[in-house]
This record gives structure tokens, C-alpha cells and sequence, in this order.
């Protein structure tokens, strides 16, 4: 295992628990994001792994925020390039996702479950990257998330429009992004943000059995359903039918699912007479 600077990773098999540290700020940073790509790009072999958990090695912290230090600068260059650069060239710059975008595309199209450990407060860039995870879970505690950028005179760059609006709706992610706010656990699992809230006390251990409780689950049917739904979420209905049955027809033809199914039908049946005894009187 590559020894990073920014994370921490606990390889158990089935499940990898990896840290995202970068003390005292735990903010996220450009070095940051390098490291989870090449994380990212060594787990394409792994055909062991089920489920992938990020979580803050901070205490009360995920991601306290994209580091804003980085994002001052860039925009300073900007405004210096923007002040030589012809209204032309810019029409005919190649546009290009930024390396940020391009890490949660890479976790989107992971084959493993991957989970957002939020361990505490996270804002901005952080949450963005919990919004890029295909599930969440955050501890209890007084622990707030949102994306207040507009605070600050930009919007929120790391796909939090995009990906905030599909997951609770446009209104709501309009209202919470336009006026910057910060919403408290209960509210996030109230609105649909996150999944599940996890005692405070046993944060790592019960993130360990959340992502158990999935990594015993067929994984054919893990990846299909994940693949499904990314893909469908923005085709017509039809179309996105289409890759369903394409994924479907996938998990019809493995034998996990067979044998499965059998086993179902076998208790089933058992249940049934037992329950048929019962009535008789028997």
C-alpha cells in the first residue's frame, strides 16, 4: 500500500476504511485530491472489494471545507489572465472537467459501494464530496453540513448544484444553497442528505457494520444497482428501463442469485407448511 500524505487507508478485505487526513486545518486540498485519484485508480484490480468508507481522521471533523487559501489564489489568477485574454480565445478554450469532478466521477464509477463516514462537521468542498459518495452517514452530535459558498461571492464548484438538486430537489437545494445554509444531522436525514445517523461513542465501529451488512450482499447485484441508478438518473424513462434490464439480465445470469433464490423458495415452503400445521390444529 502506498504510503500517502492526506490519507490513512485500513484494508479489511471486503471493506477499505479510508482516513482523509490533513491536520490542524482538515481542510481538503489540490495535493489532496491527487492522492485519492491515485487511491482510487489502485483499486480498479481489487475484484475483493465491496465497500469503500471515507471518514475524517479529525475529531468532530469529515472535511471542514475545500481550502480556501487554494481557491483565492486561483481566482486571483484568473482575473489576471481574464485581463489579457481576448473575448475569442475564450470561445474557443477547450472546456474540461477539473480534477475535482473528475475524482467523483471515479468514485461514481467504482464497482464498490462507497460510503461517506461523516465523523463531523463538514461544509463546502467536504460536503461535495459526501454528495459524491452513493451513500452517507453522519454521527450524531451537535455536527452541522451544508454548502455556504455563496457567503463568500462563489457557488458551490465541486458538482454540490448538480448533485444536491437530484438528490432532495431543486427548491430545496435552492433554498439551502442560495442562502448559504447549514443544516444540523437531524435535518440532513430529515431532507434526504444523508442515510442514517450513527452513535457518536461507536462511530468507526458501527461504520464498519453498516458497510458489513452491505459487503454480505451479492456483490453482482451491489454493483448492477449502483451502475442502474447512476445511469438511468439522467436518461428518459424508456432509455433508462433499458440499462435496468441490462442489469438485471446480469444478476439473472450468476449463480449467487440462483442459489439464492433457491434458498428462499426452500424456506418459503418450509414456512408454509409449519404455518398450514398451525391452522389445521396440528
Amino acid at each position: 500500500m502506498v504510503d500517502y500524505s492526506h490519507l490513512r487507508i485500513e484494508d479489511k478485505g471486503q471493506i477499505i476504511i479510508c482516513y482523509l487526513s490533513n491536520p490542524p486545518t482538515h481542510t481538503l486540498t489540490s495535493k489532496g485530491v491527487l492522492e485519492i485519484h491515485d487511491f482510487l485508480d489502485s483499486l480498479s484490480a481489487n475484484n475483493d472489494l465491496r465497500v469503500l468508507a471515507f471518514t475524517g481522521s479529525g475529531e468532530d471533523v469529515f472535511i471542514k471545507h475545500y481550502e480556501v487559501g487554494e481557491l483565492a489564489e486561483t481566482a486571483e489568477r484568473n482575473i489576471s489572465k481574464n485581463d489579457k485574454k481576448s473575448v475569442d480565445s475564450e470561445k474557443n478554450s477547450k472546456k474540461e472537467l477539473h480534477g475535482f469532478h473528475k475524482m467523483l466521477l471515479k468514485i461514481r464509477d467504482l464497482d464498490a459501494i462507497v460510503v461517506a463516514g461523516i465523523n463531523g462537521n463538514t461544509a463546502g468542498g467536504g460536503c461535495e464530496f459526501s454528495l459524491g459518495c452513493d451513500l452517507r452517514v453522519m454521527s450524531e452530535g451537535d455536527y452541522f453540513i451544508g454548502l455556504p459558498e455563496t457567503g463568500v461571492g462563489i457557488l458551490p464548484g465541486g458538482g454540490g448544484t448538480q448533485r444536491l438538486a437530484r438528490l432532495i430537489g431543486s427548491s430545496r437545494a435552492l433554498d439551502l444553497i442560495l442562502h448559504g445554509q447549514l443544516i444540523s444531522n437531524t435535518q440532513a436525514l430529515d431532507f434526504g442528505v444523508i442515510n442514517k445517523i450513527l452513535p457518536k461513542k461507536s462511530f468507526i465501529e458501527s461504520l464498519e457494520e453498516y458497510c458489513q451488512v452491505l459487503a454480505n450482499r451479492a456483490p453482482i447485484a451491489l454493483r448492477e444497482v449502483k451502475k442502474a441508478i447512476h445511469r438511468g438518473m439522467d436518461l428518459p424513462l424508456e432509455e433508462a428501463l433499458l440499462v435496468e434490464q441490462e442489469a438485471f439480465n446480469k444478476t439473472m445470469n450468476s449463480k449467487d442469485a440462483a442459489r439464492a433464490m433457491r434458498s428462499l423458495l426452500n424456506s418459503e415452503e418450509e414456512i408454509d407448511v409449519i404455518s398450514n400445521l398451525k391452522w389445521l390444529g396440528e
